[in-house]
């Protein structure tokens, strides 16, 4: 499938992108050349493959959830650049 020079025009403006006539012209042949080969690879027999995400059998591994004791209030604003009241202090955003 060959794409032509007034489709490249027609992406680049959706893109708002100013091409020259040789950006054009390069554009069209390699964006023909991809379709091409996407079109080749289209044509592979895949009968029988399993549709895969990964090309290895990869799987999460996760682990048990297990209680821990928290921080204490002191131990987590030890590293707070400021702090008031038992909180951490930021600047007022508004």
């Amino acid at each position: 499938m060959a794409i032509s020079k007034k489709e490249v025009e027609h992406v680049a403006l959706l893109a708002r992108l100013s091409l020259s006539e040789g950006e054009k012209e390069k554009f069209s042949k390699q964006l023909s050349q991809i379709l091409e080969h996407a079109g080749k690879i289209a044509e592979l027999n895949t009968e029988g493959v399993e549709p895969t995400s990964h090309a290895l059998p990869i799987k999460n591994v996760f682990r048990e959830d297990e209680e821990k004791t928290c921080l204490s209030q002191k131990e987590a604003l030890s590293n707070a650049p400021a702090k008031e009241d038992g909180m951490i202090k930021i600047p007022k955003i508004v």
